[in-house]
């Protein structure tokens, strides 16, 4: 047994042993788990892809005179300005309104993209006037460095395993899943698999209120469990959910962020979307922890789910399960016939991120973060 006490002071005595979730495999295989328990203090992991439920409070500042604002639009996009008088809520999957030159193509991903990026944006609003917010319009332009206030936070992210989406029907869809060819043409996914944050701890022993994480390039918290977030799924012997589970609300500095890891994205027909990048460290209290850290793309089983009727439908109907091994080869079998699948998750990037982690934690500059409530597993 090791405390996150002890597994800190070896952080800041920049002693601790630090390796990634890809890296451990082999670990494990060459001392055996009871050694690598003792050896190990630190597992990192990391995900990039689209997490539609994503968005910023952002605080504009006082206007000469004063406002209270009752509509809000940052580069076209509106948020919801049902909070105070200079704050606001912008979602990502939030589009232009309509008549805007980038309708369709541009929305609140895109926004918070521009914002990390540097780049200006447009601020207009409207105001309710009050006595103490005589002011009922602005129009400005601000950048992210000129706002007093701005903060990443996600009601869901990072999901813990999901559908591999097909179209059985005679007709192409345009979903959040990108565009499903009919007959099964083809097939989609997105989850970083074996690096996955919340599959190397499938049981919710590291990770709860309060844990410390990669977000968005800088540092975040987890908030509680996520919106949709189920804490009894069907699981495999190894404890690997086998549907869509568990899902993390997170929260950091936007102004702390970077645009190589928030990125809007456009799904042709669908909408917009936020590419995030997370990753979370594993402290290796045990070898109940370490064991959760050894899962492989081959372990994890993914439902094939119908998006023309089954998934809008609600019916709950699987088409069958592969392996996310069996997605990343390019090539998956449903009912007889095999298609072509592709994984929406960066993998490449979602490794980045893991040795990012791996990097600030050996140099000292990232400690893990006992978490102060837990989150159900169960």
């Amino acid at each position: 047994m090791k405390s996150y006490q002890e597994i800190n002071e070896k952080i800041r005595r920049r002693e601790a042993v630090v390796v990634t979730a890809d890296e451990i495999l082999k670990i494990v295989e060459e001392k055996g788990l009871a050694e690598t328990a003792k050896t190990v203090d630190v597992v990192t992991t990391g995900t990039f892809g689209a997490m539609c439920s994503s968005g910023v409070f952002l605080n504009f500042g006082h206007p000469t005179p004063r406002i209270k604002a009752s509509k809000v639009w940052l580069n076209e996009v509106e948020a919801y300005a049902g909070l105070a008088a200079v704050d606001c809520y912008l979602g990502a999957t939030q589009g232009a309104r309509e008549g805007a030159l980038r309708n369709g193509r541009y929305g609140g991903a895109h926004v918070i993209e521009d914002l990390v990026a540097g780049r200006s944006i447009d601020l207009e609003v409207e105001g309710a006037a009050t006595d103490c917010y005589p002011n009922k319009r602005l129009r400005t332009s601000m950048t992210l460095a000129e706002m007093p206030n701005a903060q990443l936070h996600s009601p869901r992210n990072a999901y813990q395993n999901y559908n591999c989406a097909v179209n059985v029907s005679d007709k192409t869809l345009h979903t959040y899943m990108g565009v499903l060819k009919p007959r099964l043409g083809n097939a989609t996914y997105s989850g970083a698999g074996q690096l996955s944050p919340l599959m190397n701890d499938p049981l919710f022993r590291t990770i709860g209120v309060g844990t410390r994480i990669f977000l968005g390039g800088g540092v975040g918290y987890v908030t509680g469990p996520g919106t949709q977030h189920n804490p009894s799924p069907a699981r495999t012997d190894k404890q690997i959910p086998r549907s869509p589970s568990g899902t993390l609300a997170v929260t950091g500095n936007l102004k702390a962020m970077s645009q190589r890891w928030l990125k809007g994205v456009r799904f042709r027909g669908y909408g917009v979307s936020l590419r995030v990048g997370l990753g979370v460290p594993i402290p290796i209290l045990d070898e109940e922890v370490l064991l959760g850290t050894l899962v492989r793309d081959e372990d994890i089983r993914v439902p094939v789910v119908d998006y023309c009727v089954d998934y809008p439908e609600g019916t709950g109907r699987v088409l069958g399960e592969v392996t996310v091994a069996e997605i990343r080869s390019g090539r998956i079998t449903v009912g007889g016939k095999t298609l072509h699948a592709a994984n929406f998750s960066d993998v490449k990037k979602a490794a980045e991120i893991a040795e990012t982690l791996k990097v600030w934690i050996e140099a000292g500059q990232f400690e893990v973060g006992q978490p102060v409530d837990a989150i159900p597993a169960f």
